[in-house]
């Protein structure tokens, strides 16, 4: 699943990083704005949610995963189910810590790990030699 070995598999990881900063920053932006703007967290969770896909879709397709062939309906499906993970998240963290900025900031980190292997195993696959 990832080559601990390969320049070109850390090369990649750390593109979706720097891209998943700006992401982050875009979508915990708006889930920030939104809370304190008075909407409950889990609104403002799928509503940033929402509105970072589609902002996270053409930042990993043309920056980190550049060259590799991206599957937009399998994008859509993976970011279906990293709301589901994002929420079951984000509901253990409310449970237990106070501030919901912090809980939505450890949400975005655990998130992060298990999108980055589904992005690159289901959605931006290698381009196939002509």
């Amino acid at each position: 699943m990832f080559d601990w070995r390969s320049a070109s598999e850390w090369q990649r990881l750390f593109k979706y990083y720097q891209a998943g900063i700006v992401n982050t920053a875009f979508g915990y932006g708006l889930f920030a704005l939104f809370v304190w703007l008075g909407l409950n967290i889990f609104v403002a969770q799928i509503v940033s949610h929402v509105m970072g896909m589609t902002f996270n879709y053409f930042t990993y397709s043309r920056y980190a995963f550049a060259g590799h062939k991206a599957s937009r309906v399998n994008f859509i499906v993976s970011y279906g189910l990293n709301y589901l993970v994002n929420l079951a998240v984000l509901w253990g963290f409310d449970q237990f810590i106070d501030s919901p900025y912090l809980a939505g900031a450890l949400t975005v980190l655990i998130a992060s790990v298990i999108n980055y292997f589904v992005l690159k195993r289901f959605v931006f696959t290698a381009q196939e030699a002509a």
